[in-house]
C-alpha cells in the first residue's frame, strides 16, 4: 500500500464549530461525526520525491492543502489530488532549504502497510521512504500548517511503537539480554546515517526551539540592563 493515495475529491470534513455543535447535540454515535478540518491553505504547491505515477508536475503546481484530522490532503486546481494518512508521515518539519521555506515530510510505505488489518506486524519489509515538500505562497502560513499537522499526527500514534505487553518496556537491559550502547552519537550512526542526519539538520528548524532561544536572549538583555542600572546607582568617590 503506497503512502500517497490519488483522489479526485476532498474527503468529508467539518469545521471545529460544526464539531462542537454536533457533539453538543448528543448524536446516536460519535463515530458518525465527520473528522475536523484543522487548517486549510490555498495557493500551495507540492513536490514528491520520487514522483507518483498519475500525478503530473501541473497537478503539483498549485492547489489547496487540507489538514484534516483523518488525513492530509492536497487537491490540485486541475481537479486531481492525493491524501496521506498520518501514520505514514514519519517526520515533518519546517524546512529552511536554499530552494525556499516549506513544510518537509518523510513518508514511509511500511507505515502504510501497518495500517492494513491483515498486515503482519512482524513482517520484514524493506524500507521505502518518500519525501513530500509543501510550499505555501504565504510563508507566514508555515507555522500554522506545522502546528495543525503536529496536532493531527498526535491523534494517530505509530502502531509499531505500541507494545502489547507494557511490562516489557521496563525490563532491565541486563535481564533482557540487551547490549547497552556506550559510544557517542557519531559511533552509533553509519556513514550513510550521519550524512542523512546532517542533511536534515541543514534544512529544518524547530520553531519551539527558536522561541526558547529568543526567551533566553531577552533574559540576558534584562540582566544586562539591571547591571547597568546598579552601576549607575552606585556611589562614586571624589578624587
Amino acid at each position: 500500500m503506497a503512502p500517497v493515495i490519488l483522489i479526485s475529491a476532498v474527503p468529508t470534513f467539518i469545521t471545529p464549530d460544526e464539531h462542537r455543535q454536533a457533539v453538543a447535540s448528543t448524536p446516536a454515535s460519535f463515530n458518525d461525526i465527520p473528522p475536523v478540518l484543522r487548517h486549510k491553505e490555498e495557493n500551495v504547491s507540492v513536490t514528491l520525491e520520487p514522483s507518483v505515477e498519475g500525478l503530473s508536475a501541473e497537478d503539483c503546481a498549485s492547489g489547496t492543502l487540507y489538514v484534516i484530522e483523518s488525513v492530509l490532503v492536497f487537491m490540485s486546481s486541475t481537479g486531481r489530488g492525493f491524501q496521506v494518512s498520518y501514520p505514514c508521515i514519519t517526520l515533518h518539519a519546517i524546512s529552511r532549504a536554499e530552494s525556499g521555506p516549506s513544510i518537509y515530510c518523510q513518508l514511509d510505505e511500511n507505515a502504510a502497510a501497518m495500517e492494513d488489518a491483515d498486515a503482519d506486524a512482524d513482517a520484514d519489509v524493506e524500507a521505502s521512504l518518500q519525501e513530500l515538500s509543501i510550499v505555501p505562497t504565504d510563508a507566514s502560513a508555515l507555522e500554522p500548517i506545522f502546528e495543525s499537522l503536529s496536532l493531527c499526527a498526535s491523534l494517530h500514534p505509530d502502531p509499531a511503537s505500541l507494545s502489547d505487553d507494557m511490562d516489557d518496556a521496563f525490563l532491565d537491559a541486563d535481564d533482557a539480554g540487551l547490549e547497552t550502547f556506550t559510544g557517542d552519537e557519531a559511533a552509533e550512526l553509519s556513514e550513510v546515517g550521519r550524512a542523512a542526519l546532517a542533511h536534515l539538520e541543514s534544512i529544518i528548524y524547530n520553531p519551539f526551539e527558536r522561541t526558547q532561544q529568543q526567551n533566553g536572549t531577552d533574559a540576558e538583555e534584562h540582566d544586562s540592563a539591571q547591571t547597568s542600572d546598579a552601576d549607575a546607582d552606585a556611589p562614586r568617590e571624589n578624587s
